[in-house]
C-alpha cells in the first residue's frame, strides 16, 4: 500500500516537474509491450517474438465484429428492471439559458427544494459490508485502529491469524483498546488490563474482589470478514450481516490479473466521490496528465439501486500519457481509447475499460467511500485496480510503477476538485450546484434514496447502551439508530 500524500499542490506546477522525467521511459516501455521489433535499441539483449502487437496482448478472444457490440447494452440482472436512456448533446436548438447578474447571494442558487433533502447531510447506509483497513496493515498479535462514521473501532488479528472488530473504547475507563496488548486471541485493555474476547465480551478483570456491584457486560463486536487483501465490518444491524454479501471480484483472484490496491483520505463527502467518477465531463481537469480527451456519453439505465453510465472516449489532441495508453490497452491505429462503463451499485462504484475490437476488459476498478467522521464530511477510499496480463512474461510488472504514477496523479487532481466543492459547501452551508447532467441527477437520487440521515450523537447513545448508561440517552431515542447487539455477561 503506497504512503498517503499531500497532494494539494496545484496540478499544472506538478506537471511541468515531473511529467517529462517519466516521457522517454514510459515511450519505451510502451514500444516494448506495442511495437517490439522496435525495441532492440531501448531494451538490448531483450528477447521478444517476431511478431507481437497491442492486440494481441490485451485480446485473448476473437474480436468484436463491430464497435457497437462494445457499446451495446451489458446484461442486467434477472429480476431487475432497468430504465434505459440515450443521450444527445445539447444542441443550439435546445432552450438557451440566460446568463444572470455577477453577484447574486440573494438570489436563489439552484438550493434544493423542501421535498428534496440536501444530499451532502445523508448519512451512508450502514448495512453493507465495508472496508475499513487494507489487511497487511493488520498484523499478528497487534491491533489497528479504525473508523467508520466516527465510530472508533479497533482491530486485531490474534494469534490464530483471525481478525476482530471491537468497539474502540474499554468498558472500564474508556481508554482507546487499540493502545491494547494481544494475548492469544483476546485483547487486554493497556490501562487496568482488562481482557476482552474477539466477541466484545469481557473475559477477565484481574483484580475484581468478590461481592463487588455488577461490572459491565463488554463492549460492541461488528461482524468482520477478510476478503481481496481488505478487511471489511458490517457496521449496521448485525442480523442482516448473515445475509447481505460482500461484493463480488472475481478477477482479483484470476491468474490472468494482476491487482493495484489504493488506500487514501479524502476530505469531502462521500457522494462527491460517486459523480466524480461517474461524470466523465471533467476529463479537462486532467490535460496535463491525458492531453485533450472528448469523452461521449452513449446512454445509461438506472434502478432505485443503481445507475450505470457507458462512454466513448476519444483522443482529440495535446500529448497522449503513454501509461495511461499501456492501462487502457488502446490499439496503436486511430483515436480512439475505447468504451468505459460505470456503475454506482449502492454504496460501491465500479469501472471497466474495453478497447475497442476486444472481448474482455483491459482493467476494472472496484472502489468504496468510507466516511470516517460523524458528519461524513470525510471518507476514506479503499480502491482496487484489476489488470489483465499481458502474454509476454513480466511485461506488466514492467508497467506497473508507471501505471501507479499515472492513476496516483490522477487521483490527486480529482482529490484536489471534489475536496475544493466540499470547502464550497462548507463556506455556503448548503448545496448551491446548479447541476445540468442528468446522470448525475440520477445518481444523486440513488445515494439520497438509499442513505439515512446524518445523526452525530446516535454513535455515542449506541455506545453506552452497552456500558450500562443506556438510560441516560432513553428519554431522547433517536430514530434511525442502528440496533446493536449486546455482548454476553463477563466470564
Amino acid at each position: 500500500m503506497p504512503e498517503e500524500e499531500d497532494v494539494h499542490a496545484d496540478h499544472d506546477d506538478y506537471h511541468r516537474e515531473h511529467v517529462e522525467d517519466d516521457d522517454d521511459l514510459t515511450s519505451h516501455l510502451f514500444v516494448l509491450l506495442c511495437a517490439p521489433e522496435r525495441s532492440k535499441g531501448v531494451f538490448p539483449g531483450l528477447r521478444m517474438p517476431a511478431r507481437m502487437s497491442w492486440g494481441a496482448l490485451c485480446i485473448s478472444g476473437p474480436a468484436r465484429s463491430s464497435v457497437h457490440m462494445a457499446a451495446g447494452r451489458l446484461p442486467v440482472p434477472e429480476g431487475r428492471a432497468r430504465e434505459k436512456r440515450m443521450i444527445e448533446p445539447l444542441s443550439a436548438g435546445h432552450e438557451t439559458v440566460e446568463a444572470g447578474p455577477a453577484s447574486g447571494r440573494h438570489l436563489a442558487h439552484d438550493r434544493p427544494s423542501e421535498a428534496s433533502a440536501d444530499l451532502r447531510r445523508v448519512a451512508i447506509n450502514p448495512d453493507f459490508w465495508y472496508p475499513i483497513a487494507v489487511s497487511s496493515s493488520v498484523r499478528k498479535r497487534k491491533t489497528h485502529p479504525a473508523t467508520f462514521a466516527g465510530e472508533r473501532i479497533a482491530l486485531y488479528r490474534g494469534e490464530s491469524g483471525t481478525v476482530y472488530a471491537l468497539e474502540d473504547r474499554c468498558a472500564h475507563r474508556q481508554v482507546p483498546l487499540s493502545m491494547g496488548v494481544v494475548e492469544g486471541e483476546v485483547l487486554r485493555c493497556c490501562y487496568h488490563a482488562w481482557a476482552y474476547r474477539g466477541n466484545g465480551r469481557i473475559s477477565q478483570i484481574p483484580y475484581l474482589p468478590k461481592g463487588v456491584g455488577r461490572p459491565p457486560r463488554g463492549v460492541r463486536a461488528y461482524p468482520v470478514r477478510e476478503a481481496y487483501g481488505l478487511v471489511f465490518v458490517f457496521p449496521g444491524d448485525p442480523q442482516k450481516a448473515i445475509t447481505t454479501a460482500l461484493p463480488e471480484l472475481p478477477e482479483f483472484d484470476s491468474d490472468e490479473h494482476k491487482t493495484m490496491t489504493f488506500s487514501r483520505t479524502v476530505r469531502c463527502h462521500y457522494s462527491y466521490m460517486h459523480e466524480n467518477l461517474l461524470d466523465m465531463n471533467h476529463q479537462f481537469l486532467h490535460r496535463g496528465v491525458i492531453g485533450k480527451i472528448q469523452p461521449k456519453l452513449l446512454g445509461y439505465d438506472t434502478d432505485p439501486q443503481s445507475v450505470q453510465a457507458r462512454y466513448l472516449f476519444t483522443h482529440v489532441g495535446g500529448k497522449k500519457n503513454r501509461a495511461a495508453g499501456l492501462l487502457a490497452a488502446a490499439g496503436r491505429s486511430g483515436e480512439s481509447l475505447g468504451f468505459l462503463t460505470i456503475r454506482t451499485g449502492y454504496p460501491y462504484q465500479t469501472l471497466q475499460q474495453v478497447p475497442e475490437h476486444a472481448e474482455l476488459p483491459a482493467f476494472s476498478l472496484w472502489v468504496a467511500y468510507v466516511p470516517e467522521d460523524a458528519e461524513q464530511r470525510t471518507n476514506h477510499v479503499y480502491g482496487l485496480l484489476t489488470i489483465k496480463k499481458p502474454p509476454i512474461p513480466g511485461g506488466l510488472q514492467l508497467a506497473w510503477p508507471f501505471i501507479r504514477r499515472f492513476t496516483e496523479r490522477v487521483f490527486a487532481e480529482d482529490r484536489m476538485a471534489v475536496e475544493a466543492e466540499q470547502r464550497a459547501w462548507d463556506e455556503q452551508g448548503e448545496d448551491w450546484n446548479h447541476e445540468v447532467f442528468p446522470l448525475i441527477l440520477e445518481v444523486r437520487n440513488v445515494l439520497r434514496t438509499n442513505g439515512v440521515p446524518i445523526r452525530p450523537e446516535s454513535a455515542l447513545c449506541g455506545a453506552a447502551a452497552l456500558c450500562g448508561t443506556a438510560a441516560l440517552c432513553a428519554s431522547s431515542p433517536q430514530a434511525g439508530t442502528t440496533p446493536r447487539a449486546e455482548p454476553d455477561q463477563p466470564a
